[in-house]
């Protein structure tokens, strides 16, 4: 990669993870990957436990499906970096499949396992139809095609991580419902921080000079007198 002046540009590794993080909230995704802030709620410790037997390594058959798990993945093509939870190899077409452990909230997960889909392509080079998506609390897999429209909005989720961690921007909190769930709400301190210009009025306020009084009366030699 070159930039304007013919020098060579730092290639910047994006964890595949960052993708969704960036998706549910580019603040959050700052704080991680940026600032490498990093807390513990009740569903990053139950996404975690429920990780354990997923990223064991193991190696399964059932019902003539081979399944990897804790695969490292990565792609130079894209400057990705990650792993994914379960390559399960279907008629020898490897289909990558992620496991979340609550229920299904939007399209963030999608970005995740279409990134992982763009490195098996590219260390297996085998195209990659078709990921997965398990949500433990629903109990119920999703069949993701990765089709055109979802690898261009990966590849643009990508680009904007990317340029989040050259710039070591932090994003505006956003101060609404995804908040009081999050992990980093105390790091992050969105109500404050969405506040900030009301309280930097306060600040000022409370620093502001305050004109002396004049007239008859208020000066220092009538003090004195």
């Amino acid at each position: 990669m070159l930039e304007p002046g013919g020098t060579a540009a730092e290639v910047i590794d994006v964890p595949i993870s960052a993708l969704e993080h960036y998706s549910y909230c580019p603040r959050q995704c700052a704080l991680i990957h940026v600032e490498q802030t990093f807390d513990e709620n009740q569903f990053t410790i139950r996404g975690r436990i429920a990780h354990e037997r997923v990223d064991s390594g193991e190696e399964r058959t059932t019902r003539g499906v081979r399944a990897l798990r804790g695969i490292p993945l990565w792609s130079e093509q894209y400057g990705l970096i990650g792993r994914a939870d379960v390559v399960e190899f279907q008629a020898g077409r490897p289909v990558p499949v992620e496991y979340k452990v609550g229920k299904r909230v939007g399209a963030h997960a999608e970005l995740q396992l279409c990134a992982q889909a763009l490195c098996l392509e590219e260390m297996l080079g085998v195209p990659v139809a078709i990921g997965a998506l398990y949500f433990r609390q629903e109990r119920r897999r999703y069949d993701i095609a990765m089709d055109d429209s979802l690898r261009r909005r990966t590849v643009e989720t990508l680009e904007a991580v990317r340029d989040q961690i050259r710039s070591q921007a932090l994003p505006p909190a956003p101060a609404d419902a995804r908040c009081p769930n999050c992990s980093l709400f105390n790091a992050c301190l969105p109500s404050v921080v969405a506040r900030r210009a009301a309280h930097w009025r306060y600040q000022v306020d409370l620093f502001r000079a305050v004109p002396l009084p004049t007239g008859p009366g208020t000066g220092a030699r009538d003090r004195d007198a």
